[in-house]
């Protein structure tokens, strides 16, 4: 077989799921790509469980180096309660591993699909929009390597988040489940703790810091919330058009 072949194959959408005819800002990657990722998906799972793993880790569970406590960075200072709300991209990306997981073996999972599209879409986009904000602060303290591979791979996060309609339909009750976790994230991120304080991804900055006309925590909600606010409306347009092309 030649190399061509070999592209075609991978390339073509035959044996996959058809894409229904969405408009550009509903569906902006490319066929050919979507296909790409769908024939690949055994290494894009891989691929996000690994970065799951290291999000954990990132987070401050630490089983290595072994000479670290265990739990340590914003672990450490959050109430345990409140854990399942701090670390944010390593549950988007277990969210999609395991959308894409139940796919491949011939199953869907609506709530596991909405999920990731929600959390890849929104932190796929805020952490690349507080590191750009915040950009000194976080070269100040982040070896330049590491805070390019966060701004990058994060990006590629909102692309995976758009292949996620060849899977998936987005039902009515799926969106509202996504919407109210993400939701709930964003008050106890930003607005109202519950337990301690606000529990948003760390910043190099103090919350209270001053920022042009703002502070740093409201720099930051203002992207988390706006966000979750477009996921909704993209999930929900995606649903509708679906329906269209169907009928």
């Amino acid at each position: 077989m030649s190399i061509s072949d070999a592209l075609h194959r991978l390339t073509s959408g035959q044996g996959l799921p058809s894409a229904d005819r969405l408009p550009r800002w509903l569906s902006p990657v490319p066929r050919w790509l979507e296909n790409l990722g769908l024939r690949l998906v055994p290494a894009i799972i891989i691929i996000n469980v690994l970065g799951t793993l290291f999000g954990f880790w990132y987070y401050g569970f630490h089983p290595i180096p072994q000479t670290d406590p265990l739990i340590t960075w914003q672990f450490a200072s959050e109430p345990v309660i409140m854990w399942p709300f701090v670390p944010d991209s390593p549950l988007a990306t277990l969210f999609i591993a395991l959308a894409f997981f139940t796919w491949w073996r011939g199953k869907t999972n609506e709530y596991l699909a909405a999920l990731a599209f929600f959390g890849c879409w929104k932190l796929g986009l805020w952490t690349p929009y507080v590191l750009t904000v915040f950009a000194d602060a976080f070269l100040s303290v982040t070896w330049t390597p590491l805070y390019l591979f966060l701004f990058i791979s994060h990006l590629g996060m909102v692309i995976e988040a758009f292949v996620l309609h060849r899977i998936a339909d987005f039902p009515i009750r799926a969106v509202g489940v996504a919407l109210i976790w993400y939701g709930f994230n964003d008050i106890v991120d930003y607005l109202i703790p519950i337990v301690g304080d606000p529990h948003h991804t760390a910043i190099p900055v103090a919350d209270t810091t001053t920022v042009g006309n703002s502070t740093a925590l409201h720099l930051a909600a203002a992207g988390a919330i706006t966000l979750t606010f477009i996921a909704t409306f993209f999930a929900l347009s995606t649903r509708i058009y679906k329906i269209k092309t169907r009928s």
